[in-house]
């Protein structure tokens, strides 16, 4: 996992659409950006849900939210269709990102190792520096977890 206070690195990915969505381009405005492992599967439906659910309360804060999984496009304009998602949702196929964050690793399943993403979330200041990082987030609380953290620490500001 990549620290607190580290330059998030940049990445261009596609989104839904095919779109070349480049993190920097972002810069000026937080950013969640959320890794899962795989679209329309219960845990990461859950997730995306949660923040489609949360979604008003990001864009009242000026958050844009962004999800990615190595999932394809065709994936993700399924998975956001079907459930309603209103955020950004970058498909990773190379790791580029996934890599770069961290969140590749070893996961074990019935006594079975593979690699996966681990279910992951950073938040990214207004200059492109990580300020918090969620390792192992809960598909069901990440969502709320992260807007009681931003309310947090604009009451401290």
């Amino acid at each position: 996992m990549l620290e607190v206070g580290v330059k998030a690195p940049d990445f261009t990915l596609r989104d839904k659409e095919g779109k070349e969505v480049t993190l920097s381009s972002f810069n000026g405005k937080k950013v969640v950006l959320y890794f899962y492992p795989k679209d329309n599967t219960p845990g990461c439906t859950r997730q995306a849900c949660a923040f489609a659910g949360a979604y008003s309360g990001f864009k009242e804060r000026n958050v844009e939210v962004i999800g990615v999984s190595k999932d394809s496009e065709k994936s993700h304009a399924g998975f956001a269709a079907k459930h309603d998602l209103p955020f950004i949702l970058l498909s990773d196929p190379e790791l580029t990102a996934i890599q770069a964050y961290d969140v590749w690793k070893e996961k074990k399943l019935y006594g079975k190792v593979s690699m996966g993403v681990v279910r992951s979330t950073y938040v990214i200041d207004e200059d492109g520096v990580i300020e918090k990082v969620f390792e192992k987030a809960k598909p069901d609380t990440n969502a709320q977890e992260i807007l009681d953290y931003l309310d947090r620490t604009d009451r401290e500001d």
